[in-house]
């Protein structure tokens, strides 16, 4: 199986978080048609060992949402923007993220013998990531799958925090002028968002995104209840009791509950072996590598807070598609990615 043909494969076979099981047997037939060793671990991450001077490692699961997988032409404008030139695209969910450089590693473990690791629920609560840390020993090096453009080197992630905010109110009137749960509810998402505004950039300021609201009257007519779930994006520099000790203070009435599955931020250097093996990649496949830090959270964040090696992420496909109704991966692209890979691999196996 070519790698292509792997890529039309795993994007046609579904694999939203907690529904990985066929993508991942699609991993495992590949693997062991090759010659590999590989198997389905406790997690249900898929597990092929080999040379571990470099662990490729992405995600098999996806976001939610049906994308017809099809190849279409298009046109694109030329690198010099001088004139534009035919591209071939694979649409369907997951061919940006992350199912894109998951077969473009996939490939290039069999091409150099690379250790491999696909792990499951990244989109949600990155328990293959977690498994996989607790349950193997460190590599020399890791190269996390995720789109960065086949010609980047991503270093940065924000890292993550989820808190729930309720509270209840006596049932009244509506006329009457004291606030109900809801206002509360409402008050407090506005002043957990003023205590965090500034003007920084982006990766370096803390985003509050509230992703649920549910209240109004109880069942039982007695009461009247309210429930925030707040998603917070921590950048480097802030920890997960910054951000905790910051709402408290917003938190007048009603209660905040924490997730105990934080994610640290993580900003490596671009002086490590690994990211340098990435940019000769990029280099020898005929790009001039850049440098990124990304907004989002990745399981990268948990692999350089649990492991004592240098830790790059690096992808073909353009993130702007993630989770995108017209996800699509450029094919030229994700060809320049397991090339780019397998060199990396090359530079980074010991035997």
């Amino acid at each position: 199986m070519t790698p292509r043909e792997l890529l039309w494969e795993l994007v046609s076979t579904p694999s939203v978080s907690g529904g990985e099981s066929d993508a991942a047997g699609v991993l495992v037939d590949y693997f062991e048609d090759a010659g590999r060793n590989a198997w389905l671990d406790d997690a249900g991450n898929v597990r092929a060992p080999g040379d571990d001077g470099v662990l490729l490692t992405s995600h098999i699961d996806t976001v939610p949402g049906h994308i017809d997988v099809r190849e279409e032409r298009a046109t694109s404008e030329t690198p010099q923007g001088d004139g534009e030139t035919v591209v071939r695209e694979l649409w369907g969910r997951g061919s940006v993220d992350a199912t894109g450089p998951l077969a473009a590693m996939a490939a290039a473990s069999v091409a150099t013998g690379a250790s491999f690791a696909g792990v499951v629920e990244e989109e949600t609560t990155s328990s293959g990531a977690r498994h996989l840390v607790e349950d193997r020993t460190e590599p020399d090096a890791v190269v996390n799958g995720e789109p960065s453009g086949w010609d980047a080197v991503t270093l940065g992630y924000r890292g993550f925090l989820t808190g729930t905010y309720t509270v209840a109110t006596e049932s009244a009137h509506s006329s009457r002028p004291d606030p109900n749960a809801v206002q509360h509810a409402v008050a407090w998402t506005e002043r957990v968002q003023s205590a965090f505004d500034d003007d920084d950039p982006v990766f370096e300021s803390v985003t509050v995104k509230p992703v649920d609201f549910d209240g109004g009257l109880a069942e039982d007519g007695r009461s009247v209840t309210a429930t925030v779930e707040t998603q917070f994006r921590l950048p480097p520099g802030t920890t997960a009791s910054d951000v905790r000790a910051a709402v408290a203070d917003c938190t007048e009435v009603g209660a905040v509950a924490w997730s105990d599955d934080s994610v640290p931020p993580v900003m490596v250097s671009p002086r490590t072996t690994v990211a340098g093996a990435l940019r000769a990649g990029i280099r020898d496949a005929g790009g001039d590598p850049a440098h990124l830090r990304k907004t989002g959270t990745s399981d990268a964040n948990l692999y350089a807070a649990a492991w004592d090696c240098p830790v790059a992420t690096y992808g073909p496909g353009d993130s702007a598609l993630d989770h995108a109704p017209d996800e699509r991966i450029d094919l030229a692209d994700f060809d320049r990615g397991v090339d780019v890979l397998t060199t990396t691999a090359q530079r980074l196996c010991t035997s």
